[in-house]
């Protein structure tokens, strides 16, 4: 349907050009024949009524023309925005759906043998979900609302281990600061998929974000199991750089490196 529409307004748009460059053409091919002249001025003799007639038209046509070119090129924009906004939205929710259902299936075991732990899991997750899905659909929160969030993944993380674990998690931030939601829950999801999971002893998770001078800078590092065959993660990095290119363009950057049994990621945005 918007294609005939646009069909149709072309056909216009070129039936009109086509009949304002034919005028001048006509009225002189006129003059030719009934003057017979060898040459003629375009409009010579006529009274200046018609030739100021004439040229208010032809100025008229310009700025209709000028005018439809300018709305296309708006509409275009608007149009890339609209689909940058629903590939975002797409993105968004395709954050970290796995770790509900495996923390639900941990508190399936606990109702039955701790009643309270279970209970403070339940408000954990609570917490967590609401702010996922809820505050994951605003275009920015503040980064306090971020690492809070943050902070209730690990602390749930912490409540399904039997296991002594090291995370640490250094802040210094400013709190006028505001960030996309859920922007570096991929980075701490990886650490605890790919490191902490797999080990059975010495397992860390360090974390620090700081900010300073309109910049956000992030760092996680995590050990993790050598031995173990390599896990693809790519879907979930993939997303995080495909919402940093939509929101942050050329205003970010995103750098791994993994040294021996050591795996580290560093994101720095620019506001």
């Amino acid at each position: 349907m918007i294609f005939n529409i646009n069909r149709k307004k072309w056909i216009i748009i070129v039936v009109i050009a086509s009949i304002t460059a034919l005028i001048p053409i006509l009225i002189t091919a006129f003059e030719l024949i009934t003057t017979e002249k060898e040459s003629v001025i375009f409009l010579e003799g006529y009274p200046t009524s018609i030739s100021t007639l004439f040229l208010l038209y032809y100025l008229f046509i310009i700025i209709l023309g000028v005018s439809w070119f300018i709305k296309q090129i708006i509409s275009l924009i608007k149009l890339k925005n609209e689909k940058a906004k629903t590939e975002l939205l797409h993105l968004k929710s395709q954050v970290n759906p796995h770790f509900f259902f495996n923390t639900l299936n941990n508190l399936y075991g606990l109702v039955g043998t701790d009643v309270k732990k279970a209970q403070k899991l339940i408000l954990k997750l609570s917490e967590t979900m609401r702010y996922s899905i809820y505050e994951g659909e605003r275009d920015f929160v503040t980064l306090k609302e971020e690492v809070d969030y943050l902070n209730n993944y690990i602390e749930l993380h912490k409540m399904r281990y039997h296991k002594e674990i090291d995370i640490q998690f250094e802040v210094q931030i400013e709190d006028e600061y505001n960030v996309m939601p859920l922007l570096y829950i991929i980075l701490l999801e990886n650490a605890f998929k790919h490191g902490l999971e797999n080990l059975h002893e010495d397992a860390y998770i360090h974390l620090k974000m700081k900010t300073k001078k309109n910049e956000v800078f992030f760092e996680i590092e995590n050990n993790f199991d050598i031995s173990q065959p390599k896990e693809n993660n790519g879907i979930g990095l993939k997303n995080l750089k495909r919402r940093l290119e939509l929101v942050y363009p050329q205003k970010h950057t995103l750098t791994f490196s993994t040294i021996e049994n050591v795996y580290k990621a560093q994101l720095t945005l620019q506001l």
